[in-house]
């Protein structure tokens, strides 16, 4: 008998998680040490020098996940992995989850709140771990370090060093590997060095003295719902050509890129391959997506919250451009009626179209997109009548503001979206809260080329892709029925496809003409496929 004894299971399920090896714990325990010299430096350790024990803190905590992540994926088999997810205690809501959680929680609400814990000093020198940021703020942008640079770095490292976990877990597939090299890349550059480098940039003759507002190019409103402030408007257009050109294309980004590339690829381009919250729920949330719910109390709750996200963020940009126009038309041809009624039109003319060609795709959505319509509609027109400089009803408009940043940009993608990972799942935000997701979401369900296909007569009822979908979305029962997937929701990670054992499901651009009908296959009728295959 072979002295070796081999254990192979067919379990879909995976196996309980086996005790930390040797190598796991070792990387472990760098990865808390880096972690170790940021906690210190919270409590005022003053470090001699900033730079080497910054360094040695980021290094620490990159080579620590990635070693523990080499030592957990590369010696396996390529292919599914469930690794014991809901027997750790970390992934499925244990004690470790909920410690981590509020971890998370608590390190936001310092940061959005109290920034003046973590040494943040106006109009003085940093002190505490702001402080030991500064030389890398200063080589960078040439400016000391804010709650928010430290942020961005400790945001870039984790997408980054997970990214590494996350290309190896599924090396199976191609598609994962691009689209995660893509969110380690937008997020390098276009959300942390770019911006910097801009900063930079302010005063320089390139820009005629003038300065640029902080900016994340793949930002696009309504995320960056602050973008047409008057402020950011007078900052844009006092840096000359290099000003105006990134206003425009702010302006483009909403009304032609977005649509375009949405109509072709759908959602997915912008919140799988480019957004930097969807960047981080892939990397570092992916050992949480199996905690999203699945109910359809959840999806109820989901399509209401979201979409009154999408109102209260109009209302709010529309006030707040409305506040700081004039009413001459001599002096400039944008006047606040000019304003009203273009959005109002503009409005029109999409739900219109909505209501006219795509209403049986909305199904019992249209009345919830017409009663959206008209509080809108009835808002502007209340714009227009009650409203003076400055003033939006009783609320100055700047007041608006200030109430959207705390509630939804603070409270619900800061404290709730990342720091409820463990608890919630990684996409609370993206599901329930972001404004940007229900447009694109819009758009793809009712004009994308963009869907996820089925095989239904190959589904053998896993529920592998259900319990992975981090948007609460119940995949199986699509593929149970061959049909195909087009919602709203999806943002076309292709992690149900990814860890479907069959090949069920596919994600594809493409018309529907010439394609199968999946129903019939998985009803047994005849199909002649060469019929399809003639028409294309």
């Amino acid at each position: 008998m072979n002295s070796q004894t081999y254990h192979k299971s067919m379990a879909l399920t995976g196996e309980p998680p086996k005790s930390l090896s040797i190598s796991q714990k070792l990387a472990v325990l760098l990865g808390l040490s880096g972690l170790g010299i940021l906690l210190l430096a919270v409590f005022n350790v003053n470090f001699p020098n900033k730079t080497l024990w910054l360094t040695l803190s980021l290094l620490a905590i990159t080579v620590g996940i990635v070693w523990f992540s080499w030592d957990a994926y590369s010696k396996k088999i390529p292919g599914i992995k469930n690794d014991g997810v809901w027997f750790k205690s970390i992934s499925s809501r244990g004690l470790w989850g909920w410690v981590a959680g509020l971890s998370l929680t608590g390190f936001y609400i310092v940061l959005y709140f109290y920034p003046e814990y973590l040494g943040l000093v106006n109009g003085g020198d940093n002190k505490g771990v702001i402080g030991l940021f500064d030389p890398l703020s200063k080589f960078l942008s040439g400016n000391p370090a804010s709650q928010w640079f430290v942020y961005g770095t400790l945001y870039t490292v984790a997408i980054l060093a997970f990214g590494i976990k996350f290309l190896w877990k599924y090396r199976h597939n191609r598609y994962e590997r691009l689209r995660t090299w893509s969110v380690m890349f937008f997020q390098t550059a276009f959300a942390f060095i770019i911006p910097e480098l801009m900063a930079r940039l302010n005063g320089d003759k390139i820009l005629d003295g003038g300065s640029l507002p902080y900016y994340d190019l793949k930002n696009i409103w309504p995320l960056n719902y602050y973008n047409f402030e008057g402020y950011r408007i007078k900052a844009f257009l006092s840096s000359g050509e290099i000003g105006f050109a990134l206003l425009i294309f702010g302006i483009l980004s909403i009304f032609v890129i977005t649509p375009i590339l949405t109509y072709k690829y759908g959602k997915r381009w912008y919140c799988s391959w480019v957004c930097g919250c969807g960047g981080l729920a892939e990397t570092a949330g992916d050992s949480f997506r199996q905690l999203s719910d699945k109910s359809t109390f959840a999806w109820k709750v989901e399509r209401w919250v979201v979409h009154s996200v999408v109102v209260f963020v109009t209302l709010m940009t529309t006030a707040v451009i409305y506040s700081y126009l004039g009413t001459d038309t001599s002096k400039y041809w944008l006047t606040k009626s000019t304003f009203l009624i273009g959005v109002a039109v503009l409005l029109t003319l999409v739900f219109g179209w909505a209501m006219i060609f795509k209403r049986d795709q909305l199904q019992k959505d249209a009345q919830y997109g017409a009663i959206g319509y008209f509080v809108i509609i009835i808002a502007l027109i209340g714009f227009h009548f009650f409203s003076g400089d400055g003033q939006i009803f009783l609320f100055k408009s700047e007041t608006l503001r200030k109430s959207y940043s705390f509630l939804i940009g603070s409270i619900f993608s800061g404290v709730i979206g990342t720091g409820f990972y463990p608890i919630f799942g990684s996409r609370v935000w993206c599901r329930f809260g972001c404004p940007m997701a229900a447009i694109l979401g819009f758009q793809q369900k009712l004009f994308s080329r963009f869907r996820i296909t089925t095989n239904g007569g190959q589904c053998i009822s896993c529920g592998n892709c259900s319990v992975y979908c981090e948007m609460g979305i119940d995949v199986r029962a699509y593929a149970q029925k061959g049909e195909n997937i087009v919602r709203s929701s999806c943002v076309g990670c292709g992690i149900c496809s990814a860890v479907c054992p069959r090949g069920v499901l596919k994600l594809e651009n493409g018309p529907l003409e010439g394609r199968i009908d999946s129903n019939q296959v998985l009803l047994g009728n005849d199909v002649d496929l060469m019929t399809l295959v003639n028409k294309k």
